[in-house]
């Protein structure tokens, strides 16, 4: 028996526990949200599709789930320019959450924007280890790059590391073709912005983050050990320490089970030591 817990139930909260069950990757869900209205209505959907599924509520329960995925918080709209503009918002409340979450013992998914940020600040306020804590954000950023790999005709694998934002990084060195600076620039500046257009024109982005938590979520239950793009609280890996970061990670049953060390090349490595610089600057100015 696998139990799932969600703070924070709306759309991408909402879709994740939907999918997770009725793949079968969860037998149980724990959910939980200040909107109580809402979270009554997810839980009879829920189980209009699924009528014996066992869903429970409060954070007691929540404590005793093996994954705990938290999406609590305001979610980015057309008027936020940048998910780091949403830490004044949603820090008090991965605050107010870690206090309830201190000494958890599962794995812990952060998803609330800005999720490196307050991916640290969840795993050092609520004093869980770093290897059980994962922000997600990098293998959404390299689905997006992935795609514009394809409408340019570049072949090779898609990996988007480093900050989850502005300061996210595509890794080129890795392909089998080589790409200017020029060209680089003008990919990362797409990728920076893919997200908009869904959000103008619904509201939000739903499909594409709540496929990429489930493959996390399935990669855990399954011990499947694969590397992922993950957000990761580092401590001298790729000579970064005191935020969490973008870095290619195995996953498996215990969390982050390793950090893997790439080359990269000289463009790569200083766009992800200046996103280390924002996050640690950012982490500073909460105190």
């Amino acid at each position: 028996m696998t139990s799932l817990s969600l703070i924070g139930v709306g759309r991408i909260g909402g879709e994740v526990a939907f999918l997770a069950s009725f793949l079968g990757i969860v037998d149980e869900l724990n959910m939980n949200d200040v909107n109580t209205t809402l979270l009554h209505a997810q839980i009879s959907d829920l189980k209009h599709a699924m009528p014996g599924l066992e869903i429970t509520t409060g954070l007691e329960a929540a404590m005793r789930s093996e994954i705990c995925i938290f999406t609590a918080g305001i979610p980015r709209n057309p008027l936020v320019p940048s998910r780091a503009d949403l830490l004044k918002d949603n820090l008090p409340v991965a605050v107010r959450y870690s206090e309830r979450l201190r000494g958890y013992r599962g794995i812990l998914i952060t998803v609330t924007n800005p999720s490196d940020i307050l991916n640290y600040q969840l795993s050092t306020r609520a004093e869980i280890n770093p290897s059980r804590c994962i922000g997600f954000g990098g293998q959404l950023d390299s689905a997006r790059f992935a795609g514009e790999l394809i409408s340019r005709g570049i072949k090779g694998e898609a990996w988007v590391l480093g900050e989850h934002g502005e300061h996210q990084v595509p890794i080129f060195s890795i392909l089998g073709s080589e790409v200017g600076l020029e060209e680089r620039e003008e990919i990362r500046k797409t990728l920076r912005s893919a997200s908009m257009g869904v959000i103008a024109g619904k509201g939000g982005t739903i499909y594409g983050p709540a496929a990429h938590i489930t493959e996390l979520i399935s990669a855990i239950v399954d011990d499947t050990q694969g590397t992922y793009a993950c957000s990761c609280i580092l401590d001298g890996e790729y000579g970064i320490s005191g935020c969490s970061i973008g870095v290619p990670a195995v996953i498996g049953e215990g969390g982050i089970l390793e950090i893997e060390e790439w080359s990269l090349d000289e463009w790569e490595r200083k766009h992800l030591e200046e996103g280390a610089q924002f996050l640690k600057d950012s982490i500073k100015s909460t105190g």
